[in-house]
């Protein structure tokens, strides 16, 4: 689809409830219903001026791709320039960015650092550097950049002036991906980096040396972001994870000193911060108070006259990364995308699209009844939507949304994996991985007719594992499989993953281990015929199981011959079609299950690599690529 059609479908879409779809016929049986979402997210934008003087707002786009391109819209016409990102980002995205006091825009992403200049309407910079993305940005006195880097606190600096740019490598080491969520420079050049979010830390960085010390000892590293700001008396002043009240520390030519409370912190104005960064302010003394990419609106006020002024622009994108697709009770399909975080739902009879802002990013979704649900992060949360009534944005504590927020369980689960719909009719367990720098996720089980929870933590499961798929077994009990996984930024703890059997009326495990050697990740389990199990285990080793033994009777390494199945947040790698018809969504295909000799036969390959799954309806198998939702016709 080209860029041009989707900006006239993205306006179309958000100016009426329903929007059509245009399906394609692609042949051998696959068709492609379009894009679910048709926009694309912020992940930092500022207010500057261009070189003729005229306000314009720099707004860095991301899609489904990462971060494509940048775009630079004129404030009083919204006339818009797309300028493409000029290196290879390989799908990742601006974490952080700066407009630096000589009105350039920076940031640090897919392993390059980049300038670029407003002025002369163009990237005048950029550099490939060790991985990966930059999660904290900050210009120094003399006005060097500087950018600490995600996974292991890589350090870059680049000099505007001298057009020096410097890879200053890892600064900290740690057995866990670091998040250095914020950077400051004292008037002495002493560069210094607060990290987490497994155990907090700040590293002190001397450039003339060049050599890096930490300060805190091992016994103050709490869980958390420690944290550094710049203070415009020239020294630097931090905090341990947990940011105490009276536990500040003040940072100064390499020396640290313990000053308890820091009652007025004075900050520099530095225009930088992470993916969120909104700067507001023109040159000119007018201010952006809206830049919308979703209504493709950008609204400016003047204080001096106090007026405002709306203009709208445009750009060209290919639409959301798609989370996963299942059908719903009212026989559409439904899921979410993420940047932007939206709810999709689509009529194959109709062809047509539905698109709504969503309550965060919908990992897991499936039906129940005649409801459906959502698992999301962040928070872990649990949403029940009925499609018989009128959609209501979600609120947390209000009522009468539908979706309605039920609750949420951060930071047990932050991040959801799986959500199991039990055949009783009323229950639902939803798992996935903690929060931020935890390790060990639990689960948590809904009750629909009492409206109460019961939350487990991983020590009542498996220690530091967390479940990343479920299957409900005869006689009330469940099939967990485990991750080693952390949550985000955590210190993975297990060797290999296990599976499990719980007792679903006392909640508690009663076998669990290790039934392949080296496995990490149980992705996806599904109850086949005789009280048999169906699994994957690291994408590309096919088991069954047998729970009444618990044991496995069939295996086969279908990576070679298959490739991996599909992964998302929520896999849905399995999917039921009619009758006892079992199909498995392969990244380059689709293929079906005999559910005798479990032999998987390739049905069709994908016209596009498929990357999430999945669902059946009337006929054809639905599954995401990119941004897309396509289908295909699996003859029953």
């Amino acid at each position: 689809m080209q860029p041009f059609t989707l900006c006239l479908m993205a306006l179309f879409l958000l100016s009426l409830p329903a929007a059509l779809a245009a399906s394609k016929d692609l042949g051998q049986g696959f068709s492609d219903h379009g894009v679910a979402t048709p926009l694309s997210n912020h992940r930092g934008m500022v207010a500057t001026a261009d070189g003729a003087g005229r306000d314009v707002m720099l707004v860095w786009l991301y899609d489904h791709r990462g971060g494509y391109a940048l775009l630079m819209i004129d404030a009083a016409t919204g006339r818009s320039q797309q300028f493409a990102t000029p290196y290879p980002w390989a799908g990742d995205g601006p974490f952080a960015s700066l407009l630096s006091s000589g009105n350039k825009y920076y940031t640090h992403f897919g392993s390059h650092f980049s300038e670029f200049d407003p002025v002369k309407r163009a990237f005048t910079f950029f550099q490939k550097a060790a991985p990966q993305m930059a999660m904290s940005m900050t210009e120094a006195d003399d006005g060097t950049i500087w950018s600490a880097t995600y996974p292991n606190s890589g350090l870059v600096s680049f000099n505007p002036k001298t057009r020096d740019f410097k890879d200053h490598g890892s600064l900290n080491r740690e057995n866990w991906l670091q998040y250095p969520r914020s950077i400051a420079v004292d008037d002495a050049g002493w560069v210094h980096v607060g990290i987490g979010s497994t155990a907090g830390q700040i590293v002190v960085f001397d450039p003339s040396t060049p050599k890096a010390r930490t300060v805190f000892a091992p016994d103050e590293r709490g869980q958390g972001y420690a944290t550094v700001y710049r203070d415009i008396d020239g020294k630097v002043y931090g905090q341990a994870a947990g940011h105490p009240t009276d536990g500040w520390i003040e940072l100064h030519r390499g020396g640290v000193r313990k000053i308890g409370r820091h009652e007025k912190p004075r900050r520099k104005t530095i225009v930088a911060a992470g993916q969120e960064l909104f700067h507001k302010e023109f040159p000119s003394g007018k201010r952006a108070r809206i830049c919308d990419t979703i209504e493709r609106r950008l609204v400016v006020e003047d204080p001096k006259t106090n007026t405002t002024q709306t203009v709208t622009f445009d750009y060209s994108s290919e639409g959301a990364h798609l989370m996963g697709v299942a059908a719903a009770p009212d026989h559409t399909l439904c899921g979410g995308t993420a940047f932007p975080m939206r709810f999709f739902s689509f009529n194959p009879k109709t062809d047509q699209w539905v698109n709504r802002a969503a309550y965060g990013q919908f990992n897991t979704v499936v039906r129940q009844g005649d409801h459906f649900f959502f698992g999301g992060y962040g928070h872990g949360f649990l949403l029940d939507w009925d499609p018989s009534r009128p959609w209501i944005d979600s609120e947390k504590g209000r009522p009468d949304s539908n979706p309605r927020h039920l609750t949420e369980c951060a930071p047990t689960i932050n991040r959801p994996h799986d959500l199991l719909a039990h055949p009783d009719g009323k229950t639902l367990v939803l798992a996935g991985t903690p929060g931020y720098g935890y390790t060990g996720g639990g689960l948590l089980f809904w009750d629909r007719e009492t409206k109460t929870r019961t939350l487990l933590q991983h020590t009542d499961i498996i220690p530091d594992h967390s479940t990343m798929s479920l299957v409900a077994l005869p006689g009330g009990r469940l099939l967990g499989g485990s991750t080693t996984a952390p949550g985000t930024g955590g210190e993975k703890k297990a060797k290999e993953a296990e599976l499990y059997i719980m007792d679903m009326a006392t909640k508690r495990v009663e076998w669990h281990a290790v039934v392949f050697a080296g496995v990490q990740v149980y992705t996806d389990l599904c109850l086949g015929p005789a009280g048999l199990v169906l699994g994957f285990a690291d994408r590309t080793r096919f088991f069954v199981f047998d729970p009444a033994k618990r044991k496995i009777i069939h295996e086969d390494q279908t990576g070679a011959r298959f490739g991996p199945c599909v992964s998302q947040q929520g896999p849905r790698a399995f999917v039921r079609g009619r009758g006892d018809a079992i199909y498995v969504l392969f990244a380059k295909g689709i293929a079906r299950l005999d559910p005798v000799t479990h032999q998987i036969t390739m049905l069709a390959t994908s016209p596009v690599p498929i990357s999430s799954g999945g669902d059946y309806l009337d006929g054809r198998i639905y599954f995401g690529s990119g941004s897309h939702v396509y289908s295909f016709a699996v003859g029953e």
